[in-house]
């Protein structure tokens, strides 16, 4: 391994960030991290008509957001910058001249209306067009025109393409440190642009241009840039620079069927692909999971400790993390997996912090001078926090706490409001009226004995007092309820109840 690890996030700003591409970044930051080094983010804007405007802002957002921001990158500038490709294009018409002065790469001045007349002959041939060694002579290039006339071709301002001069029968074996040995034919590889002559570079110039300047040492991409793995070794060749390391991550793929996941996957099954929100599409952030869940289930996807474990903060992803872990084949999504680790970690986080964290949408709910003080909202939290996996669940579990009710489930009513129903509830008032040391244990025993005194059925009691209470037989322990509504509150309800079902 080199002296000093550095990786890249180099994603295109043209829209939000997939998930997949949040967990590219992950793998990268925790690589850099498990090895003292550095997480690089490089916007790749070569692709003028594709940009998006907030794009790159909305990329800078998310991996904040997540937790894993990186330490060089637009704003943050380091020794190697600048980190948007878009302002460094000066830099690449050298190296692609360069390769044409070595031999390596040519000027082609083929319309495209040529290229699409060559392809749809050989369609009709039922072959497949390859710009390549087999044809690249009998095209209009600077290997097929004389000196001169390139040149008078280049002084008119025609428009070209500098293309990679593919070597012919080479057997290359690549080295990718999650798929071990790739041995690839150079006879079935096209001769790929790398420059246009609107002076940008395509992205596999730039790519590596910008690699080697920037020192990265590994380079930890999708496994989509599997295919350009040839062209980028055979780039670095010839320019005489040692390569990185490469290793190419598994896809995820959609949670049922074939196919990487996407967006209308996302919208099929009602679960996000992006970490925050985009127009409409919803994202992680605004569904209200937590960032630590994002990153804690994105780690498992194609990658796996070895171990059983599933729960893992930051810390240990980056003392755990491993590309001889990460998996060949791809990985399947699972969205009730995603809600299982955001379950998990709302049930780690302190009452206070989940109370203000529900106060908003408290606020969207009642009434402003309704709302009650943090500490009875904490309260609260603390009895429903344990069946909800959202903060947002917090309202269905318990908004009872904080509105009476004004209707009462009619099938549960029906089974529980018998004839003498409303008499026995009277007294129940009475007796937690005349309850002085208030507490949900004092109240329980003091309820259950008067139930046994009187040799009733507990299911007698108990159900009809939650329903007045509650309006339904849901929620906490009862006496916890009854505890925390208070006394005059709870003889509010039962009474107005009575009165209702009766």
């Amino acid at each position: 391994m080199p002296t000093k690890v550095r990786v890249r996030f180099a994603p295109s700003p043209t829209g939000p960030l997939h998930i997949g591409g949040v967990r590219t970044a992950l793998f990268n930051y925790l690589f850099a991290k498990k090895h003292n080094g550095d997480f690089v983010l490089r916007i790749e804007d070569t692709d003028q008509n594709r940009y998006v405007k907030g794009a790159e802002d909305y990329i800078i957002e998310a991996l904040n957001w997540c937790g894993i921001p990186f330490d060089e990158g637009p704003g943050k500038e380091g020794g190697f910058g600048p980190y948007r490709q878009s302002e460094r294009k000066d830099l690449y018409k050298k190296y692609a001249l360069q390769l044409i002065d070595q031999g390596n790469a040519y000027y082609a001045f083929d319309t495209p209306d040529t290229l699409d007349g060559h392809r749809k002959h050989h369609e009709a041939k039922g072959k497949t067009f390859i710009y390549n060694w087999h044809n690249r002579l009998k095209l209009t290039n600077s290997l097929s025109l004389s000196a001169e006339e390139v040149q008078t071709r280049l002084e008119s301002g025609e428009p070209y393409v500098i293309r990679f001069k593919t070597p012919q029968d080479q057997l290359l074996e690549l080295q990718d440190s999650i798929r071990g040995t790739i041995k690839i034919d150079t006879n079935v590889l096209d001769d790929k642009i790398l420059f246009k002559s609107d002076g940008m570079p395509t992205y596999h110039l730039a790519n590596i241009v910008d690699d080697h300047l920037m020192e990265i040492s590994h380079v930890i991409r999708g496994e989509e840039w599997l295919p350009s793995l040839a062209l980028h070794q055979l780039l670095y060749d010839s320019f005489g620079w040692k390569a990185p390391e490469f290793a190419h991550l598994p896809l995820i793929m959609k949670p049922v069927g074939k196919g990487k996941l996407s967006k209308r996957d996302g919208e099929k099954g009602g679960f996000p692909i992006f970490p925050l929100t985009w127009n409409e599409s919803e994202g992680y952030r605004e569904a209200g999971y937590f960032p630590e869940a994002v990153v804690n289930f994105l780690a498992l996807l194609g990658w796996n400790p070895g171990t059983e474990q599933e729960i893992f903060d930051l810390a240990s992803l980056i003392n755990s993390f491993s590309l001889d872990r990460v998996n060949k084949s791809g990985a399947r999504f699972d969205p009730e997996k995603t809600r299982w680790y955001n379950h998990h970690y709302l049930q780690q986080k302190s009452n206070e912090s989940l109370a203000s964290d529900f106060m908003p949408i408290l606020s969207g709910h009642i009434e402003p001078d309704q709302i009650p003080d943090k500490a009875y909202v904490t309260s609260v939290v603390g009895l429903i926090k344990e069946r909800a996996d959202f903060t947002k669940d917090l309202w269905e579990l318990g908004n009872f706490f904080f509105q009476a009710p004004t209707s009462y489930n009619e099938k549960a009513a029906k089974k529980q409001w018998k004839e003498g129903t409303s008499h026995l509830m009277t007294q129940v008032a009475q007796l937690i009226s005349d309850t002085n040391d208030w507490s949900s244990s004092s109240l329980e025993s003091n309820i259950k004995t008067w139930i046994t005194d009187r040799e009733l059925s507990f299911g007698k009691i108990m159900g009809p007092l939650r329903m007045l209470l509650v309006g339904d037989l849901k929620g906490p322990h009862l006496f916890d309820i009854i505890a925390l509504l208070g006394k005059k509150e709870s003889i509010n309800r039962i009474e107005s109840g009575i009165k209702a079902l009766d």
